[in-house]
């Protein structure tokens, strides 16, 4: 199964889940989503979801000064992003539920 189709579909996610404790960069979003194990993820991705949910109104955003070259643009969560969070991850977790009976086994279900 090609990995990089699911990962279309649940990228927002991804990213508000990784927003959710701390604030983050561009880089340091993606850095943290491929330690969490989404090694595939690719940096265009991680940036225009970001552009994306700011411009949708569920993440803020400010700029801070960056001893290692220009400034970074850090996002974080609102409430509209923590409600979207909250939200998505029902959603998921509902489809998941759905996708692990549909895919056990007779055996596996008796």
């Amino acid at each position: 199964m090609d990995t990089s189709q699911l990962l279309k579909g649940v990228l927002d996610l991804a990213v508000l889940a990784v927003l959710r404790d701390a604030d983050g960069y561009g880089y340091d979003v993606l850095r943290r989503l491929r330690a969490a194990g989404l090694e595939d993820v690719a940096d265009a991705s991680v940036y225009g979801t970001l552009r994306r949910l700011f411009a949708a109104g569920a993440l803020t955003s400010y700029v801070q000064p960056s001893e290692e070259g220009p400034h970074r643009k850090y996002y974080g969560l609102n409430k509209t992003g923590h409600d979207l969070l909250a939200q998505s991850t029902r959603t998921w977790t509902n489809f998941a539920d759905i996708m692990s009976v549909l895919l056990l086994t007779k055996e596996e279900a008796a």
